[in-house]
C-alpha cells in the first residue's frame, strides 16, 4: 500500500530534504556576476549581561499551588474519593493491609502525584482504639500511615513527599487513613482558625 501523505505534508517534507542544499551559498558559473554583498548595518550590539538570579522574597507568604483537578482513577475496596480532593481509606486498609486490588488502586494515585503535582502529599491516619491508651493508639496510626507510604513510594511516587499525621484515636472511633494532594492539603489549612 502506497504512503499517502496530507496535501501540506508533501512540500514540507521535499524542503526538510532539499534543507541541505538550500542552504550552501550558489556558486557562480562563469560568465555570469556574483550579487551585491549586503551592506553592513555596522556593528552588532553587544548581548545583554546576564544578571545574577535573585533570591526569593521570603517577606511574602507562598502563593498557593496551581489546583489540578482530580482524576477518576479505579479506586479498590474500601477507598474512596474526597468532595474537596484526596481519597479516603478505611476498613482493612486503613490498618495498613495493602491487598492486590489496592496495591493496583494505590499506584494509579501514586503515578497520579507524582506525574501531575508538586509538594507535599498527607497521610492523616486515625484508629478505632485503643481507648485506655492513647500513646498506643498513636503509634498504630503511624505505623497505618508507613505502610500506606510505602506502597506509595513502591509506585513512584518520591517518600520525601509524603507527611504521616499520626492522630491516634479520635473522637469519630475508627481506623481511616486520609490521602491528601497538596491542593486538598491548602485548603485544609485554609480552613483552619
Amino acid at each position: 500500500m502506497p504512503l499517502r501523505l496530507p496535501s501540506l505534508a508533501a512540500p514540507l517534507l521535499a524542503l526538510l530534504l532539499a534543507g541541505p542544499a538550500l542552504a550552501q551559498p550558489a556558486q557562480a558559473q562563469p560568465g555570469q556576476s556574483q550579487p551585491a554583498p549586503a551592506e553592513d548595518d555596522g556593528p552588532v550590539p553587544p548581548e545583554p549581561a546576564l544578571s545574577a538570579p535573585q533570591p526569593p522574597d521570603l517577606t511574602r507568604p507562598p502563593e498557593p499551588g496551581r489546583t489540578v483537578p482530580q482524576p477518576a482513577l479505579p479506586l479498590a475496596r474500601g477507598m474512596e474519593a474526597l468532595p474537596g480532593g484526596g481519597w479516603r481509606l478505611t476498613g482493612p486498609l486503613a490498618r495498613g493491609r495493602v491487598d492486590a486490588p489496592s496495591q493496583i488502586a494505590l499506584a494509579g494515585i501514586a503515578r497520579w502525584l507524582a506525574q501531575q503535582t508538586q509538594g507535599r502529599v498527607t497521610l492523616i491516619a486515625q484508629v478505632a482504639g485503643p481507648e485506655e491508651d492513647v500513646s498506643l493508639a498513636r503509634r498504630d496510626s503511624l505505623d497505618h500511615g508507613r505502610a500506606i507510604r510505602r506502597a506509595l513510594e513502591q509506585a513512584g511516587l518520591d517518600v520525601t513527599r509524603i507527611d504521616i499525621r499520626p492522630l491516634g484515636r479520635t473522637e469519630e472511633r475508627r481506623d481511616a487513613i486520609e490521602l491528601l494532594p497538596p491542593s486538598a492539603r491548602q485548603k485544609q489549612s485554609q480552613s483552619r482558625p
